[in-house]
């Protein structure tokens, strides 16, 4: 009996193993190649496959789903003869399990080994002013020759991305000396334009403030000018409404011809020729003024107290006389 228990023992192991061989389960966004004898049958794609057991073998698992790898630094030396070291990172997709397994040994080497290849004759082309501007057309160029070339080895290139370009340490510090310089010129620039913008505001300022001066100036001295017009109209107007005899007028004159006086760089000033007529009329006012004061009461039946006689104009009255006030030294 234990020969026997032994045999089906062995055979359930067998069946077991040959199980597991037959029943392939490959997950998803991944792929299978599956050999014959040593040779390429099929592709097993996601999901649940079954092979031959003992004789159908499954030699590589690939992943379908987009990689990205990244490569060290690389020396490139650029048209102007300057190394500089540029890292790299590769965006990229199998899409042909077959032709990546058998076309190239290590599709992964072959990639970053094109890269450097290629990178070597883009910058070549450059000199470094370039190179460092110009990151877009170098990431086209790169990809474009990339695609080309891993196109039979079945990925394909997305994208590449130069993740930094590092000039040398001297070269590095001149740059820096440049930037500070450039940003020291911009800023000198930048001041000597708001003081000159600040300049010009001021002196706008100022002009607007002279104008509106000046023109409250000019319409306070218009409406100022138009106040005393319209004062001395209304004294003229009263004074004609009120009808003043020439008396009166003779007086309020000799009142002002002492403010006429006032003042002193009032060295000349000029008596018209009326002022005699005017004292001729006040002297014989108050010549009246006396006589009805003075008068006697049993004036005859005249019924009138006294006589004015009106003063004589001898001839001696000049038009205009000018005389000089004197200077006290």
């Amino acid at each position: 009996m234990e020969p026997v228990l032994i045999v089906l023992i062995v055979l359930v192991v067998l069946v077991f193993i040959a199980l597991i061989k037959t029943i392939q389960v490959i997950p998803q966004a991944s792929a299978a190649i599956v050999e014959r004898f040593g040779r390429y049958t099929r592709t097993l794609n996601a999901g649940l496959n079954i092979v031959v057991p003992f004789i159908d073998t499954i030699r590589n698992r690939i992943d379908l789903r987009e990689q990205v790898v990244p490569f060290p630094p690389q020396p490139v030396i650029t048209q102007d003869n300057l190394v500089v070291n540029i890292d790299t990172v590769i965006y990229y997709q199998v899409t042909d399990a077959r032709a990546a397994t058998y076309e190239v040994s290590s599709y992964i080497q072959a990639i970053e080994q094109l890269t450097v290849t290629t990178l070597r004759n883009i910058i070549g082309g450059m000199d470094l002013e370039r190179t460092l501007t110009s990151r877009e057309e170098i990431n086209a160029a790169l990809r474009g020759v990339l695609d080309e070339a891993t196109g039979k080895w079945g990925i394909r290139v997305n994208r590449v991305e130069l993740k930094a370009i590092e000039p040398p340490t001297s070269i590095q510090d001149s740059m820096e000396k440049q930037m500070r310089a450039d940003r020291d010129k911009r800023a000198a620039i930048l001041q000597a334009e708001g003081v000159r913008q600040s300049e010009i505001l001021r002196a706008e300022g100022e002009k607007q403030s002279q104008i509106l001066r000046a023109e409250g100036e000019a319409k306070a001295a218009a409406l100022r000018a138009e106040g005393e017009a319209q004062a001395v109209r209304t004294v003229f107007e009263a004074i004609h409404a009120g009808d003043p005899d020439q008396k009166l007028l003779s007086y309020q004159y000799l009142q002002m011809l002492p403010k006429i006086a006032e003042g002193g760089a009032n060295k000349l000033w000029i008596v018209p020729s009326e002022i005699g007529d005017a004292l001729k009329g006040l002297s014989g006012a108050v010549g009246n003024f006396g006589a009805m004061a003075g008068g006697s009461p049993s004036g005859g039946g005249s019924g009138t107290g006294g006589t004015t006689v009106p003063p004589q104009n001898d001839g001696r009255n000049k038009p205009t006389e000018r005389r000089e006030r004197p200077t006290i030294d």
